[in-house]
This record gives structure tokens, sequence and C-alpha cells, in this order.
């Protein structure tokens, strides 16, 4: 993999929300289901500005919804990955877990 297709952290919290949101995945239920798993509190433009740049990349894709059915409803942007997002995926997350094969955290910080 060349450098720039790395992944950031952040970017794998986006891409693994994807994958477990599938297909209901839009930004507002991304940022829930991050919030939820991390316990992180995060900012919905941050979702945006990191799908944005995971098109980019050719990571992600998006749909648009039929407007919800409320009046004045929007439509939605409903993203999934792609396969090379799958890849990335795969990649990035073998190579972290092999990184922490061995590694134990401690019981209180030092």
């Amino acid at each position: 993999m060349a450098k720039g297709d790395f992944l950031g952290e952040f970017e794998i919290y986006v891409m693994l929300a994807l994958a477990h949101l599938d297909p209901d995945a839009y930004g507002v239920t991304i940022r829930r289901e991050i919030t939820r798993r991390t316990g992180r509190e995060i900012a919905i433009g941050a979702v945006y500005a990191t799908l944005s740049r995971l098109e980019e990349k050719g990571l992600v894709v998006y749909t648009l919804s039929d407007p919800v059915p409320v009046p004045g409803g929007r439509t939605r942007k409903h993203f999934a990955l792609t396969p090379a997002g799958v890849r990335a995926l795969d990649h990035s997350t073998r190579m972290l877990a092999r990184m922490m094969q061995g590694w134990r955290p401690r019981t209180q910080p030092q």
C-alpha cells in the first residue's frame, strides 16, 4: 500500500461503523454508532469531513435516499464501503491486531 492509502484511527472508526450499520449508515447513525461503541462524543462535522476524505480515496460511496416522509423531509446520503474500502479496512485492522499481539493494558496508569 502507498503511504496515502493507510487509514487513520478515526477513519477506521467511521469505516467500521459503516460495516456495522449497513444499509442504514448515514451521518447521524454513524456518529451514534461510534459514540456508542467508543464512549467518545463526536462532532457531526468530523464524521462528514472523514466521509468526504474516504470518498475521495475511493473507499466509500453513497446513494441518496428518498426524502424522509415528513413535511419538509430531506434525502439522506447512505454510505457503504467499496471493495477497495473493504480491502483497506481489512489490511489496517489486521496490522493493528498484529501490533497488539502480546500487549496487555496496565491496570493503572503510571
